[in-house]
C-alpha cells in the first residue's frame, strides 16, 4: 500500500520528521507491519509511505492496512491526502506473480545449489 500525508502544521523538517517517526513506530509496534517513508523526503509538509502485509490470508492482509489507514487518519497532526492498495495473490508455486522466476522454466532449477537430494 502506498499513503500520502499532508503535515500542516510542520514549520521544519524536524517537525515532519517527528510526525513521521512516531506514525512509523506505532504502525510497526501495534501492526507488526513493513511500512517505510519512501516519497517526499524532501517536501517540509508532505510524506509518503510505503506499506508491505504478507499473510496466507488475503482478507488478514485487508484488514491491517485498513487498520493503517485508519492510524493514520486518526493522526492528530496530519491528513491522508492518497492512499492506493494493491494485494497479490502468489498462490501455488507464485502464479500470481508475473514476470518472475516461474518464466524461467526448469532451467532455473537445474543448478540450483540448495538442492538437497544432490547430497543425499
Amino acid at each position: 500500500m502506498r499513503i500520502a500525508l499532508e503535515v500542516p502544521g510542520a514549520r521544519s523538517l524536524k517537525d515532519k520528521r517527528h510526525v513521521v517517526r512516531s506514525f512509523k513506530e506505532r504502525v510497526r509496534s501495534r501492526l507488526g507491519v513493513s511500512i517505510a517513508e519512501v516519497g517526499h523526503q524532501d517536501k517540509l509538509q508532505r510524506a509518503t509511505f510505503g506499506v508491505a502485509v504478507v499473510s496466507s490470508d488475503a482478507s488478514v492482509c485487508e484488514e491491517l492496512l485498513s487498520k493503517v489507514v485508519a492510524m493514520a487518519t486518526s493522526l492528530s497532526d496530519a491528513i491522508v491526502s492518497d492512499k492506493a492498495v494493491e494485494i497479490i495473490p502468489f498462490g501455488e508455486e507464485a502464479t500470481g506473480i508475473r514476470g518472475g522466476i516461474e518464466q524461467l522454466g526448469d532451467e532455473f532449477y537445474e543448478d540450483d545449489p540448495y538442492d538437497d537430494e544432490e547430497d543425499a
